[in-house]
């Protein structure tokens, strides 16, 4: 099974009341060998039921430091962000990822021109048009932004179709999936599967096999592999499942990050 879980939050992202702590423990009693926390950090985000989705970066690394030093002999305990992208933040955004010593870097797209996908309205253009936009701005944001080392949750759009997921079929959309998938392979980028697609009742994780294989048929090779838990029962959840999704796309490793460099873990 997987023992690297690299993208989870605490009460430092304004999703999760969880102590650091309490995520740590229970990584720990999984039988996780390495963690990542990747809190979130979306500049310009309109605040939504409270949330703004931006971490007070100097505290959260001052806390995480602690506790990594706290918990050294029983688990690693790595320094992540989870950026949120939109293409005209690129200089803000290299100029924050060069401000700390991050481990990892998750780019996500959570706002397509400024619209989450999660807040009503969005798929207001229809669910295909919502759907390819958001893969038109995921092609965009690569294009403008590479400081980053793998892309999350790829297909996170499909979340939040009105009509339901079982409407999603890759392949309506697969011009545009290639075109991100060769960005990342050209920029020698990541993908992650995050198991909070199973969680969500999809049926699948984030992204879809189907993108999974052919990531793997253009030559991408690195795949780290995140829960997204924003509570300590959430973590390395479905983790069981992992190992037949990466055999079944064609992988043989996974990967972690650490100072911001892949290492390849046999499955």
């Amino acid at each position: 099974m997987i023992k690297h879980d690299f993208h989870m939050h605490s009460e430092f992202s304004s999703d999760s009341t969880a102590p650091m702590s309490s995520m740590i423990e229970s990584a720990i009693e999984k039988g996780m060998e390495k963690i990542c926390f990747t809190e979130h950090m979306d500049f310009d985000f309109k605040e939504v039921m409270g949330m703004t989705f931006q971490v007070d970066t100097p505290e959260y690394m001052k806390a995480l430091f602690k506790l990594k030093e706290r918990y050294s002999s029983r688990i690693e305990v790595l320094f992540g962000i989870e950026i949120g992208v939109m293409s005209y933040l690129s200089e803000r955004l290299e100029k924050y990822i060069n401000s700390f010593p991050f481990d990892f870097v998750i780019a996500s797209s959570h706002l397509v021109n400024g619209k989450d996908p999660y807040v009503e309205g969005y798929f207001d253009i229809g669910e295909k048009q919502g759907i390819d936009l958001y893969f038109q701005s995921i092609a965009e944001n690569i294009k403008a932004f590479k400081n980053f080392d793998v892309y999350g949750h790829l297909d996170y759009v499909v979340r939040y179709v009105p009509s339901g997921v079982k409407t999603y079929n890759v392949n309506d959309y697969k011009d545009i999936i290639d075109e991100i998938l060769k960005l990342l392979t050209d920029n020698g980028k990541g993908l992650e599967i995050n198991t909070s697609g199973i969680k969500y009742g999809l049926g699948f994780a984030h992204p879809h096999i189907e993108i999974l294989k052919r990531y793997r048929q253009l030559g991408g090779e690195i795949i780290t592999v995140g829960a997204d838990a924003h509570k300590p029962e959430h973590i390395a959840y479905s983790f069981n499942e992992v190992d037949d999704i990466l055999k079944s796309a064609g992988f043989n490793y996974y990967s972690y990050f650490k100072d911001r460099r892949p290492c390849f873990v046999k499955i």
